[in-house]
């Protein structure tokens, strides 16, 4: 492997993983600055808008100016715009001393280990009648989380995608001109870009957001709590930091270098076939004889020629799961860490070996145009109908009295706030807006202690537990005593059960559907003509990023958000992001929407394979008239010259 390929490889991995931290800490940047999921839906949508802007000026001049130095160009915008997205961090952060204040009814002790009474039942001193806060604290409020600072993350994720424009087209281009073709097979390596990305993601999830400015002993919320927010921006440093020296060694390389000669080419002057033969059959070619020996299929065949496949189909498996992680913490009840976690260590594998697999299927089979689409249709109808099967694969919704059920204890749906109040309640002047969970010891979670109906507390910080909370005795059973703790409550085992379920069925799915992705890709390839194939690639890019980019993260975002039960409440009395959802109702929009992407994705496939089957057909005939004319002029100059027709001949 020569330096310059080690180069871009290294480019390449350092590129996906820099994206994939970017999907994977969505839900903590909601968190942080208090907004909904159509906002985040923007913010993703914003890395597309950034390509879109200086794509034009890529692909017109990126051939004809310095390859290398644009590529470090890129990257070190790339680095930027990491450093730009984790800068509102830092102007509210320990610096500045305006760190994150998670939302909270509880007055906490500056003395630890301090067992003291309080009333919850009481007004927080900080509200004012009317539950907005008071002038002090608003004034506060509009310097802390939730302002418009979330506008740098944006802009760090534009620049991201202008850097990025011209990173991936010029790097394969100069690489493919001046590298080894048998060499292209290491580029699968760039697999465990994505895969880096969401560990690390899901390491920063659980470490707080400002872990070393702040006594962890004081927080009384731990990584499950929906209120939690991680170090989001510690890895945005650290994926620029990445990016920035990866971009360094381009800022070395020549316009252009030697083409370094291939092995398949020495062995070709020696009159040696190749060890990589054509990916698909070409057209009036014979196909080889079963006694001529046939060469084994190696990694190396496999990958040749498939790189840009390879990132083009990765990148766009991350651009699908941006809701993925929060569908399976609300749905399952997981933490964002793990199942960001589960996305990286299983999902991902199972994409990276489902593109070889398709490609060994290609090469093996020596599959036409139309094995390729018949390839790409089934194992796209099977990955349907697993993902068909996860509608099933469901949990019944948290139980919180006055949202999902009743002080009863009976299933019952709201999304009216005037629910969360009872005859057990009314008396404590209990405010509505503020989501601070504790957990009952019948098995219910009350919005906040005071809804709950406590009316005395002990212990400090994560060990506080409430007494005498009047509610937990609504509930038609047997209560052992009448105390709550802080956070929500955990979901029954069958949850448990039923997540692992989910996800052998998710990673089967994601394995079948990157199986057909590269014969679709081939199919793709071979439907245009050659002349017409750098703009029709070219029109797919550009469809591609404005309508599958910027679109589809605003309105899952958007039906997601309709699902939403409790909002939260910021610091300065507006709505914050969503604390809690109803998961039938998160659960039908989000699969439902992507069933419909399906159907619309199955009907454009259908006229695609209706013009291949016609084109085939057409294709046939030709020869077939040709050889008919030629035998119909045959047998009429054999009976001129003999005067009979001439004996037909059994073939056997």
């Amino acid at each position: 492997m020569s330096v310059l390929e080690c180069v871009c490889t290294c480019v390449f991995v350092c590129d996906s993983f820099q994206g994939s931290y970017m999907k994977s800490s969505v839900t903590q940047i909601e968190r942080r600055f208090d907004i909904p999921s159509t906002f985040i839906g923007v913010i993703d949508g914003s890395f597309e808008i950034g390509n879109l802007l200086v794509i034009a000026f890529v692909s017109y001049f990126g051939a004809k100016l310095h390859r290398p130095r644009l590529i470090g160009a890129g990257c070190l915008i790339m680095a930027v715009g990491s450093f730009c997205t984790a800068l509102p961090h830092f102007f509210q952060g320990p610096f500045l001393f305006y760190r994150y204040k998670y939302e909270t009814t509880i007055t906490q002790s500056s003395e630890k280990n301090l067992t003291h009474t309080m009333l919850p039942c009481q007004k927080s001193a900080e509200e004012s009648a009317d539950g907005l806060p008071s002038a002090d604290s608003l004034e506060e409020c509009e310097k802390a989380a939730g302002s418009s600072l979330w506008a740098y993350v944006f802009l760090g994720n534009m620049l991201r995608g202008i850097g990025e424009t011209p990173v991936m087209p010029l790097g394969l281009s100069y690489l493919d001109d001046f590298s080894q073709e048998e060499n292209t097979a290491l580029y699968l390596v760039g697999i465990i870009g994505p895969m880096f990305g969401f560990l690390l993601g899901s390491f920063c999830a659980r470490l707080y957001v400002d872990i070393g400015a702040v006594d962890l002993d004081v927080i009384a919320i731990n990584h499950k709590d929906s209120r939690w927010v991680g170090a989001w921006w510690l890895g945005f440093l650290v994926t620029g930091a990445v990016m920035l020296l990866a971009g360094i060694p381009f800022w070395f390389l020549p316009k252009s270098l030697p083409k370094q000669e291939s092995k398949n080419s020495k062995k070709a002057v020696n009159g040696t076939q190749g060890e990589q033969g054509p990916f698909l059959p070409q057209e009036g070619k014979s196909e080889p004889s079963s006694c001529e020996k046939q060469q084994p299929v190696t990694m190396a065949s496999l990958a040749k020629g498939r790189t840009p496949d390879l990132f083009q189909l990765v990148s766009g498996f991350i651009g699908m799961i941006t809701f993925k992680p929060k569908f399976m913490e609300q749905t399952y009840g997981q933490s964002s860490s793990k199942a960001i976690f589960m996305i990286g260590i299983m999902n991902l594998p199972a994409v990276a070996l489902g593109i070889i697999t398709g490609g060994f299927v290609m090469k093996r089979f020596k599959l036409s145009i139309l094995g390729a689409a018949r390839v790409s249709v089934t194992t796209s109808l099977v990955s349907f109908c697993l993902l068909l099967t996860q509608y099933f694969l469901q949990c019944r919704n948290a139980q919180v009295a006055g949202l999902t059920v009743s002080y009863e204890g009976l299933p019952e749906v709201s999304y009216e706030p005037e629910t969360l109040l009872a005859q057990c309640n009314t008396e404590c002047s209990c405010s509505l807006k503020h989501w601070d969970p504790v957990c009952a010891s019948n098995g219910i979670t009350y919005a906040n202690p005071c809804l709950a109906g406590c009316q005395t507390a002990t212990g400090f910080g994560k060990d506080m537990v409430f007494h005498n909370c009047t509610c937990i005795g609504e509930v038609p059973i047997l209560p052992t005593n009448m105390s709550a703790t802080l956070g929500q409550c955990s979901r029954s085992e069958d949850c448990d059960k039923m997540f692992k379920f989910y996800m052998a069925i998710s990673v089967l799915g994601a394995f079948v559907s990157a199986c057909g992705a590269t014969p679709g890709y081939i199919v793709l390839l071979r439907s245009i003509s050659s002349d017409l194939k750098s703009l029709a690639l070219g029109m797919q890019t550009l469809i591609v990023r404005t309508l599958g980019g910027i679109p589809p993260p605003i309105y899952f975002g958007a039906l997601i958000d309709q699902a939403c039960l409790k909002w939260g409440t910021k610091r300065c009395g507006g709505r914050g992001a969503c604390r809690l959802y109803d998961t039938d109702a998160f659960r039908s929009r989000f699969l439902g929407l992507i069933y419909g992407l399906y159907a619309l994705s199955y009907v454009l496939w259908a006229l695609l394979y209706k013009r291949l089957v016609q084109r085939h057909k057409k294709k046939a005939a030709e020869p077939e008239a040709v050889n008919q004319e030629g035998n119909d002029d045959s047998s009429k100059n054999t009976q001129d010259e003999t005067g009979q027709e001439p004996e037909k001949e059994t073939n056997i």
